[in-house]
This record gives C-alpha cells, sequence and structure tokens, in this order.
C-alpha cells in the first residue's frame, strides 16, 4: 500500500501535531481509506520531507504527527516558465508538467495572438502542489498571475531568457542550451499562431534573449513548452545532478 504523499503550509517538526485541510481529510478518509495511526509523507516547501502519522481523522478533520525528517530541504529551482495564456485543459497540462519538470515559476503572459485573457491562478496552483505530491519534489511552484508580455519583460532581471522561434530563423535550443553558463535560466513560448513580428523584434531588442528554433516542425503552444523545458533541464538543467 502506497504511503500518501501531501504537502502543507504549516511548519513540521518533530513531534508537533499539525492540521490537515478539509480536502486531504476527505481524500485520506474517503478516498484513501486510511484511519488514525496510517503512515503519511509531509512536505511544506521549507523544512524537508518527513515521515509522520495521522493523528486523528474524521470526517473533514484531519491532524498529522511528523516523527522524522526523511530529506533535508531543498532550493526552490531558478527555472522559470513563460507561457502565452491558452485553453484551460492546455493549460492545466502546462502547470502539471512543468511541476513534474523542476520549474520553480510559472507566468502565463499575454501577447497579441492569446486566445484568452483570463487564467485561473488558483486553479493552476492547486494543479502544481498536486504534481508536486506525486512527482517528490520538496517545492512547489509559484504561479503569478497573467500579465501583458512587455510588462514582463520590462520589468525583467538578468536571467537569460530563451524564446521559442516558430519562424525557425534561429539557432537550435540544443545548441544554445550547451553553451549557457551554469545559473538559472527561463523559457517562454508563445500562443498558437505563434508570436507577431512586431513582438519578435521587441524581445530580439532585449539583451537577456536568446530567440532558438525547436526543429523543424511547427509544434502547439504546450508541446513546444514541455519539449523545450526537456531540453534544457537535460543540458543546462537539474537532469545531471546526483
Amino acid at each position: 500500500m502506497s504511503t500518501p504523499r501531501l504537502y502543507l503550509d504549516q511548519p513540521l517538526a518533530e513531534g508537533a501535531e499539525v492540521p490537515a485541510t478539509a480536502g486531504q481529510a476527505h481524500y485520506l478518509g474517503g478516498v484513501m481509506r486510511r484511519a488514525a495511526g496510517d503512515a503519511v509523507l509531509l512536505f511544506n516547501g521549507r523544512d524537508g520531507e518527513w515521515a509522520a502519522s495521522i493523528a486523528g481523522l474524521r470526517k473533514d478533520r484531519c491532524s498529522f504527527r511528523p516523527e522524522r525528517q526523511t530529506r533535508p530541504q531543498e532550493p526552490m529551482p531558478g527555472s522559470r516558465l513563460l507561457v502565452a495564456a491558452v485553453k484551460r485543459d492546455a493549460m492545466d497540462w502546462i502547470a502539471e508538467k512543468a511541476t513534474e519538470l523542476g520549474i520553480g515559476l510559472i507566468q502565463p503572459v499575454l501577447t497579441r495572438r492569446s486566445i484568452t485573457d483570463r487564467v485561473n491562478v488558483a486553479r493552476l496552483a492547486a494543479i502544481a502542489q498536486e504534481a508536486a505530491e506525486q512527482c517528490r519534489r520538496l517545492t512547489v511552484p509559484v504561479v503569478v498571475p497573467a500579465a501583458p508580455l512587455h510588462a514582463v519583460l520590462d520589468a525583467w532581471d538578468a536571467t537569460p531568457l530563451l524564446v521559442g522561434d516558430e519562424r525557425r530563423e534561429s539557432p537550435p535550443l540544443a545548441e544554445v542550451a550547451r553553451a549557457m553558463p551554469a545559473g538559472p535560466w527561463a523559457w517562454l513560448v508563445g500562443p498558437e499562431g505563434g508570436f507577431e513580428r512586431v513582438e519578435l523584434d521587441d524581445l530580439r531588442r532585449r539583451a537577456f534573449v536568446s530567440t532558438v528554433s525547436l526543429g523543424p516542425r511547427i509544434l502547439r503552444a504546450e508541446t513546444a513548452a514541455v519539449a523545450g523545458l526537456a531540453v534544457l533541464q537535460a543540458l543546462a538543467g537539474d537532469w545531471n545532478r546526483v
């Protein structure tokens, strides 16, 4: 029987009883059929991962008792994903997969060809939390509200930003990723139909931007987001970390 793994926004320390949310109580009792005394794993993004037991469980109430730390805390990844707002199902999938791929921040952006200007940040954050629980991350990526692309770029720091260029006028992503210095990076994917020329021109004028190609085929926005993250993690990210 697998051990449930849950994120709690509560301090975790040996012997200190901590409350669960009503949703977690329902999940453990109604879905997983767990009871007081059963084992769980807990993490909060600050205190590492803890082996714990269910101290009490009834209907929508539950509490845990941490017993020992199983893994020390890791820092939040510095990598970021910027993605033009797409339809809800695609956006949900991107948030889930970006979490599994180790992204530290997810930033929806609004572009000239964005098909929606509404992004449910709370929903995406909940999806990211569930994905972090499932993939054994010790952190949950931050999901920030959607903002116009130009506003995000104007407030940008010096972190290298790689941008998918669907017109294939740029060097391959793998080539650029291999030459990147160690440190955080960000990946930007445009909307269905791609960036408008004026947006690409604006991006190329910025010193921190490198436009890159994802190969000979046109990819859907969600495919480009995940494919690009996989390449970056393999060549310039944490996939080589022991």
